[in-house]
């Protein structure tokens, strides 16, 4: 059996790396870029090269941006004084497709999984208590009256809801958890907009 030219083998192994990118649909993706227009691969490699470069993570609400702080923290249309909690970036923007919430956001960067060795120290958990302590001590900020957990409706979302909870009671804020028209044991990035939406409209106190 002839080898793989080494070029071929390293961009496999690198796509097999990517979660959810079995050695199969590596090697069919290495083979598309390999006899697709040059423009497509050099493209990607841009594209790949500028999200390593000019991306990050917002100081104040630790969603990715290219700005910090991010837009929607910077956006004074925004309901400062409400924060949605969520697991990842991504449910950032499942949240915003529902254009149901018009507040800011708090990414927590994933769950309290004793199982997986997360725990609350590897979550932006401090962060989160240290923000809502800063707003209530400032002048120049609008105190934050009402945090929305939405974590996912799955054993560990629901885990790190009740921990954060009892966490955020004392601090005298409203602590309120997306309404159960979400699927238990789903993702909330997978939800549609109409039960996304629902779901933020019958958020109930914790």
């Amino acid at each position: 059996m002839q080898p793989l030219a080494q070029p071929v083998t390293n961009l496999i192994e690198a796509f097999s790396r990517l979660p959810g990118i079995g050695p199969k649909t590596a090697s069919r993706l290495a083979y598309f870029l390999l006899r697709s227009d040059p423009e497509i691969a050099l493209s990607l490699a841009q594209a790949l090269q500028e999200l390593k470069e000019r991306t990050l993570f917002c100081s104040v609400c630790h969603n990715i941006a290219d700005q910090d702080p991010c837009a929607i923290c910077q956006d004074p249309q925004r309901d400062q004084g409400l924060i949605c909690v969520v697991e990842e970036p991504l449910d950032v923007q499942a949240v915003e497709r529902t254009r149901a919430f018009h507040g800011v956001y708090h990414v927590l960067h994933g769950a309290i999984s004793p199982m997986e060795g997360v725990g609350p120290d590897e979550l932006k958990i401090r962060e989160l208590l240290q923000r809502i302590q800063e707003a209530a001590s400032s002048e120049d900020r609008l105190p934050i009256r009402e945090v929305v957990l939405a974590t996912n409706p799955n054993l560990e979302g629901e885990a790190t809801a009740m921990y954060l909870a009892q966490l955020l009671k004392p601090l005298g804020v409203r602590v309120t958890r997306l309404a159960r028209g979400l699927p238990t044991g789903g993702d909330l990035e997978y939800a549609d907009e109409v039960t996304l939406s629902n779901a933020l409209a019958g958020r109930s106190e914790m």
